[in-house]
């Protein structure tokens, strides 16, 4: 499930924080700074969507993210490499390779780092 911008912030803090109560989120957000109200709705809104759940601590809530951010950049990383590159991973290397002009000494660094993470 993809995430509109500022949830996708609001879930970027709460990732780097682990859990929050809203008001531990509002500063850490980029300015324009919501109303306290707007990450309200939208931390009931990422509830109801299965992306954050919440602990009581007398009338307030502490918020957790229930999807890990790895979960998250895999299932991007997937809808990308399918609407833009036909699948094709092959393809998305190749594109970011040419978009970045990698040096032959940084894509050999990235093959190593592949190879090493491999069963």
């Amino acid at each position: 499930m993809k995430l509109a911008t500022r949830e996708e912030q609001i879930m970027q803090v709460i990732w780097d924080l682990e859990k929050a109560f809203i008001r531990d989120v509002i500063p850490l957000l980029p300015d324009p700074k919501p109303h306290y109200n707007s990450v309200a709705t939208m931390i009931k809104i990422l509830e109801e969507k299965g992306f954050l759940g919440h602990e009581a601590v007398g009338n307030m809530h502490y918020y957790f993210p229930k999807i890990s951010r790895e979960d998250y950049q895999k299932h991007s990383m997937k809808d990308i490499v399918r609407q833009y590159f036909d699948n094709s991973y092959p393809r998305m290397l190749a594109f970011f390779a040419k978009e970045q002009n990698l040096t032959e000494a940084e894509f050999n660094e990235i093959l190593k780092d592949i190879k090493s993470k491999k069963p």
